[in-house]
């Protein structure tokens, strides 16, 4: 018996020594892993067969069904599926296995050729690959139309390529087709600005862009921005950008494939977005941000109509106004503390105002503003100090520039005699004479006047209560070093600027698009930027066609295109002491091309 039990526990521990290698085995052909090694997968998606057919014509079914030779994954894709001509509502697009199915419900068009653009919505479920630019199209008439309209969309101001936008055609010329109806064709604009509108019927076509506010696909919210073309568009064969199968492929051609093979492709038709002006006039609102301040902002400023604020029970001489430079946003300051001491307060704004019958009207509003007081700290109450920012805390001065003391609240008038202004010659201090004048377009601003010298140290003191408002509130004690930068340590910029007739405006901008300096010129000539730090800046010309002093925007009801604009193609280093000159030739209008820099003429 002895021996049968030690002949199973041998014959026992074979098998398992079989067994348990070989389960391994299976176990390691049934797991489904990425191979170790071997180059990263960056193939798309491969479309094995379509239901119907891509290109089908006589189509009256409502469902697309698309197989693809691995699994997919939708990326985005209510926003990214554009269909064009639109339907009326959204398709439901899901997922089953390896396809990708489209359901509509809503009869289609007779005789109209429907394309489906994915853009990049579509994508291979391991490594993310999308199909780019990927389309479906077929027909519900005999034949698929086969015409294409391509162009650019560029902001109309910056002249970059702008975010989620639309293009539009419409076989209905009127202008109230962009506003109320669908468009024929739609499609959206590409990163690089570059749209393309792909089997598109015969015809003469109106063409818009629309950052599209609301999702209807129309022009019926004011602050949605627009742009559209001063031309009819003809839409023809002689003009086809669709390539036969068998046709060239040469580089002078668009790719079919738009901006996948290409970064920079120039379509035939060039559409500007503009936000239009605000027409309508009405209150957009009123607060109480401080609880002697009110500041209330007009959709379009009141111009010779005006803008009236009364306090009911009060004195005109308990508060003043300030408009903002453009007129649009008008705040007042109470000065009388039994006036704003409360917690509420009545008011009553008069203003101009667009009644439902198009009509300017004077509208008269009671408005209640509260205003609910900080919770005070535990323990004692510290004294409240007025805080005073100053041009001086940069350490350096360019020559001639001004000097200027701003705070959140009015100044009162800054007591002199507890501020001092100095040159500092090693241990000696020696006054240097000096005015501070309250700025005349803004309470909250005081000016420095003074003789300061480049090169020379200065030391500004302002003791305790130099500077208050007129709350009551003060400063505290502050001093603050500094200079001023003698020219060598600068550069210039001399800008020959020709072939436009009329006036316009010239911005020295950072590499970042801030607006440093401002010129204006009447005519050609030349323009001179002194005092410019090291660095690389670019130029940007406004051509100021109706010679009002600034940029204007575009109005569609009256057919106006924004002000053109265009940049210096070429980015432009600044030394110290050097001169740079530069010739321009801004004949050609909306021009933005960014180089590296050559050819430029540095002088001394």
């Amino acid at each position: 018996m002895a021996s049968f039990d030690a002949f199973m526990k041998r014959t026992v521990s074979y098998h398992m020594l079989v067994v348990i290698p070989l389960l391994a085995v299976i176990a390691s052909c049934a797991k489904v892993s990425s191979p170790a090694g071997g180059p990263k997968d960056t193939d798309p998606p491969v479309v094995l067969k379509s239901e119907p057919a891509s290109g089908t014509t006589n189509f009256n079914g409502n469902r697309l069904s698309i197989t693809f030779d691995e699994f997919v994954t939708l990326d985005k894709v209510n926003e990214k599926l554009m269909v064009s001509p639109p339907l009326e509502k959204r398709p439901v697009v899901t997922l089953k296995g390896k396809s990708v199915v489209v359901e509509f419900n809503e009869k289609l068009r007779d005789s109209t050729t429907y394309t489906f653009y994915f853009q990049d919505a579509i994508r291979d479920l391991n490594e993310g690959n999308p199909i780019d630019n990927f389309q479906f199209v077929f027909s519900t008439g005999d034949a698929l139309d086969s015409l294409s309209v391509t162009g650019n969309v560029l902001s109309s101001f910056s002249l970059d390529p702008p975010e989620n936008t639309l293009v539009l055609l419409y076989r209905d010329h009127s202008d109230s087709a962009f506003m109320k109806k669908l468009p024929d064709y739609i499609t959206r604009v590409s990163a690089t600005g570059y749209f393309r509108i792909d089997n598109i019927r015969e015809g003469v076509y109106r063409l818009f862009a629309l950052k599209d506010a609301d999702n209807s696909k129309n022009f019926n919210v004011p602050d949605e921005e627009i742009a559209f073309s001063d031309s009819l568009v003809s839409v023809s064969a002689e003009r086809n950008y669709i390539p036969l199968p068998e046709a060239d492929t040469s580089d002078t051609k668009p790719a079919v494939r738009g901006l996948a093979d290409t970064t920079v492709i120039s379509g035939e038709h060039k559409l500007f977005l503009f936000k239009p002006l605000k027409k309508t006039r009405y209150l957009t609102s009123s607060s109480r941000v401080m609880k002697y301040k009110l500041v209330f902002t007009l959709s379009v400023p009141p111009d010779s109509l005006g803008f009236d604020f009364s306090i009911p029970g009060a004195d005109t001489g308990t508060w003043f106004m300030e408009k903002s430079r453009k007129g649009d946003t008008l705040t007042v300051w109470i000065t009388d503390s039994t006036v704003y001491s409360g917690s509420q307060l009545s008011v009553l704004a008069a203003y101009p105002f667009t009644d439902t019958l198009g009509n300017t009207v004077r509208k008269q509003d009671t408005v209640l503003l509260r205003y609910l007081e900080p919770r005070t700290p535990r323990g004692r109450p510290g004294r409240v100090s007025l805080k005073v920012t100053s041009s001086l805390s940069t350490g350096s001065l360019r020559p001639s520039q001004n000097i200027f003391f701003d705070a959140e609240t009015p100044f009162r008038q800054p007591d002199t005699s507890r501020i001092g202004l100095f040159e500092v010659r090693g241990e000696d201090k020696i006054k240097v004479p000096f005015t501070i004048e309250k700025d005349p377009g803004n309470a909250c601003r005081l000016r420095l006047i003074t003789d300061l010298q480049q090169s020379k140290k200065y030391l500004f003191i302002a003791d305790s209560a130099a500077f208050g408002n007129i709350y009551g509130e003060v400063s505290d004690s502050t001093g603050s070093g500094f200079t001023v930068r003698n020219d060598d340590t600068f550069g210039r910029l001399i800008v020959n600027i020709n072939n436009f007739e009329g006036k316009r405006i010239v911005h020295l901008l950072s590499n970042q698009d801030k607006v440093l300096r401002e010129i204006r010129m009447e005519n050609d000539g030349e323009v001179e930027i002194m005092y410019i730090d090291k660095g690389t800046y670019r130029l940007r010309v406004i051509y100021d066609l109706n010679g009002d002093g600034e940029w204007t925007t575009g109005d569609f009801q009256s057919r106006l295109q924004p002000e053109p604009v265009s940049f210096y193609p070429r980015e432009i280093p600044v030394g110290e002491n050097h001169w740079v000159n530069q010739d321009w030739d801004i004949g050609t209008r909306n021009v933005k091309k960014l180089k590296s820099v050559t050819g430029t003429k540095t002088g001394r």
